[in-house]
């Protein structure tokens, strides 16, 4: 704790970091490396029987119609492996109870017996129902770790087995395990790392001119700007509607155009470019100090290419492409703070299919070229939000992108992991979602929830309220961005305003997150020591400190980072 020098007022700033961990603490930890050696089971297996296999195979059984035994490595490390493989399933399971309403994470370390392949965890319901809680790309020689997990809606007994497609191969697992969490346990978790990774405690400490202490003074810290980015989508009813243009205004300093940037919204017919709407949105941001994502420079899917564009030779995609990136990027270079460069880039492959497998990485090594200033991002679905998407899971995402990243030309590129976050009806899978996270962080790039809604339901402001506190208490996640926003504006997958502008129950969701997350002042008072402690987000704030007998308050600036300490402040009242 740095001292302070108590000359005339002083304020004096500690950061504090964390609060008190809950007895269970969540484990971030993940790696993509294959290693030599796997690492011990994580919460020591949790409710997994013999997860180290150091009694041998005891309480594993084979599934499907394999074999299974114990192998034990040059080192001594002892796992266990399905052989004899015929089917995708064949391999070795435990049976475990569920119970509903808890969170279970899961963990192990894999390697197949030759080449790679991806394995699988599958939890199978007593009805038969297979449920994918995620999956690793496994190699032979290394051990890599698999994390995933699963929500329970429901109590019953389910059998944890494992998918590899090529039931050729042995699978290879150890340190297996399955850790459940409580809904209350979840959510302390999520407080203490907002606390840990968003937040600073920050401690005042005021005397007179003479070190005496104030007793009673008053703290005003108020935000002027926050560092975390929390936004929501824009479309063109924000060029002729006032109450849209206040009720976005009043919350929100980041937006995602939804559609007026795409290419079949600015050259509808080929040749004729049209950029009216988005440049008048793009006026009005600036004018009201929102920053822009821009969305999206090419749409892989088939389905969202214009007509026109579906019937040119490659030669002349090309050449339109070309002309695409070149119009579009060019137009607003230095005027947004990230590009969609090529969005659901793992579910489709409409640019690579007709002008080859590099075309998406030389998008990305164009707009670079064309404008440096903006993170470029792979924009995906599913990838957190449903594990039963093997295209864009996790693992080949990564894969996906350090492909692009590998590409000439992108040397130096700010690149970012884009994840859309559409959840559709039911609960969202919160442990997928965090060991999704987990993983993808790893890439120490930095990592956006672009397009969050949640699909219309009873439990929808519930479900909304989970998904945005998973994302921002995430230490990986760097900005979210929500796809929804006022009927008026036609959005009716998260509406979060009536006709009228009265907040849905996701509206109330939103507005109590945002003053939750710090858009509100902070008052305190002064003990008998003259101490205040303000636990504050990170960023800039105005402070005003008075006291009922001292006449003049005292103003100061105040800037709240994350890794830098707050130097000691002097103020000299009267």
């Amino acid at each position: 704790m740095k001292g302070c020098d108590f000359l005339f007022i002083t304020i004096c700033l500690l950061l504090i970091s964390g609060l008190g961990v809950h007895t269970l603490s969540y484990d971030y930890s993940a790696t993509t490396k294959c290693l030599v050696e796997p690492e011990r089971a994580q919460y020591g297996g949790g409710i997994i029987v013999n997860p180290e296999f150091d009694h041998n195979i005891d309480s594993w059984k084979v599934f499907g119609k394999g074999s299974i035994k114990e192998q034990i490595s040059n080192e001594g490390n002892r796992f266990i492996v399905a052989h004899n493989r015929t089917q995708p399933l064949d391999s070795f399971s435990q049976k475990v109870q569920l119970q509903k309403g808890m969170l279970y994470t899961f963990s192990a370390w894999f390697q197949v017996s030759e080449g790679s392949d991806t394995v699988s965890v599958m939890f199978r319901t007593k009805e038969s129902e297979l449920v994918r809680g995620g999956q690793v790309i496994a190699k032979h020689g290394c051990w890599t770790l698999l994390k995933g997990g699963i929500a329970a809606n429901f109590s019953s007994p389910v059998e944890i087995l494992f998918e590899s497609k090529n039931s050729t191969v042995e699978i290879w697992a150890d340190n297996v395990s399955l850790q459940p969490f409580t809904k209350k346990q979840w959510r302390s978790q999520q407080d203490a790392s907002i606390e840990r990774v968003r937040k600073r405690r920050v401690r005042f400490q005021i005397t007179r001119v003479s070190e005496t202490a104030l007793k009673g003074a008053t703290v005003i810290a108020t935000p002027v700007k926050l560092n975390f980015p929390f936004g929501c989508g824009m479309n063109h009813y924000i060029l002729t509607n006032k109450d849209y243009q206040n009720w976005f205004v009043s919350r929100f300093k980041f937006a995602t155009f939804t559609n007026e940037m795409k290419w079949y919204s600015t050259e509808k017919e080929q040749g004729v470019e049209n950029y009216t709407v988005a440049d008048a949105m793009l006026k009005f941001t600036k004018e009201n100090g929102i920053s822009v994502r821009g969305h999206n420079i090419f749409w892989d899917d088939p389905k969202y290419q214009l007509e026109w564009v579906k019937t040119l030779s490659p030669e002349d995609l090309k050449k339109a492409a070309a002309k695409r990136m070149e119009s579009v990027v060019s137009r607003y270079k230095g005027q947004l703070i990230a590009w969609d460069v090529m969005n659901e880039n793992l579910h489709f492959h409409f640019f690579e299919d007709k002008l080859g497998q590099n075309a998406s990485a030389e998008a990305y090594a164009t707009a670079y070229e064309l404008d440096s200033t903006p993170k470029m991002f792979l924009n995906e679905y599913n990838t957190i939000e449903y594990s039963g998407d093997e295209a864009s899971s996790p693992v080949n995402y990564i894969k996906k992108i350090k492909e692009i990243l590998s590409f000439p030309g992108v040397a130096g590129m700010s690149a970012a992991i884009g994840l859309q976050g559409h959840f559709a009806s039911g609960q969202p899978n919160l442990a997928y979602m965090r060991s999704s996270l987990d993983l993808l962080a790893t890439t120490g790039l930095p990592m956006w929830l672009t397009e969050v809604s949640v699909d219309p339901q009873p439990s929808q402001a519930e479900y909304l309220e989970e998904v945005l506190r998973e994302a921002y208490s995430h230490p990986g996640v760097d900005g979210i961005i929500m796809f929804s926003g006022p009927a008026q504006a036609g959005f009716n997958a998260t509406t979060l305003a009536d006709e009228n502008f009265k907040n849905t129950p996701a509206g109330d969701v939103v507005d109590k997150l945002i003053r939750e997350w710090g858009t509100g002042p902070n008052i305190a008072t002064a003990d008998g020591r003259g101490i205040v402690d303000i636990s504050l987000h990170h960023g800039d704030y105005d402070v005003t400190v008075t006291h009922p007998r001292i006449h003049s308050p005292r103003k100061l600036n105040l800037s709240v980072k994350r890794d830098l300490s707050l130097e000691t402040i002097h103020v000299k009242m009267y």
